[in-house]
């Protein structure tokens, strides 16, 4: 296991190609603050160093912003503010890294533990994030009540990538993509889809900076919608 470290937050955003304002640094510190602090008592992630948590989860969760600009330049409608929602949200990542640094998008984090779920809400209100909305429910719960509203469907830790796919597309529009965070097993599991209900639309490197990992962002789009 490489265990050098990153170039830090600021570093490893500008590496990334992301000039990001104090601000939105500011508020991404806190967020690993937080989290960590969280963390000790309600073991929301197995990533504890600091250094890690800021390449492993800050700097992992915001590589995949500039995939995401570079779908909604692609999409033959203009989306200048898309929503978005996070399946198994976990700790909040990659969802809330992403609402502190895009204000104007929409978020919806699904998060069936209690506590995790607990703890959304309480970085939504320490952030003042007005951008993101909770679910505390099941996946299944969440499509009943959310059919057809979102652009894109994120998840990083969710699931095995053919139940991902069976628990997103419900939520997608017409021309919404699923947004899948892998990593070295992302072969076998692609290997697991139908490709008669399933495209590849892009299997995307990402890089995490200062860090020999090898990060995938796979974009799924759904061939025909599927029954709830």
């Amino acid at each position: 296991m490489n265990k050098q470290n990153g170039p830090g937050l600021r570093a490893g955003a500008l590496e990334l190609g992301l000039d990001l304002a104090v601000e939105t640094l500011e508020k991404l510190e806190l967020f690993l603050i937080e989290l960590s602090r969280w963390n000790l008592v309600h073991n929301l992630t197995a990533i504890e160093e600091k250094e890690d948590v800021i390449d492993l989860h800050l700097i992992d969760s915001i590589a995949i912003y500039p995939k995401m600009l570079a779908l909604l330049a692609n999409r033959s409608e203009d989306v200048s503010a898309p929503k978005i929602l996070d399946l198994g949200s976990g700790g909040g990542l990659p969802a809330i890294p992403l609402a502190i640094m895009r204000p104007d998008w929409s978020f919806v984090l699904v998060e069936a533990s209690r506590k995790k779920a607990a703890f959304l809400q309480h970085i939504r209100g320490k952030l003042k994030l007005q951008n993101i909305e909770i679910l505390a429910v099941r996946a299944e719960t969440a499509a009943l009540q959310r059919p057809g509203e979102f652009d894109f469907v994120t998840a990083r830790a969710f699931s095995k990538l053919k139940n991902l796919l069976h628990f997103a597309q419900p939520f997608l529009k017409a021309a919404g993509l699923v947004l899948a965070m892998k990593s070295k097993r992302a072969p076998e599991e692609i290997a697991e889809i139908d490709s008669g209900l399933w495209r590849l639309d892009g299997d995307l490197a990402v890089d995490v900076p200062g860090r020999a990992l090898e990060r995938r962002l796979l974009v799924y789009r759904p061939m025909r919608k599927f029954d709830i």
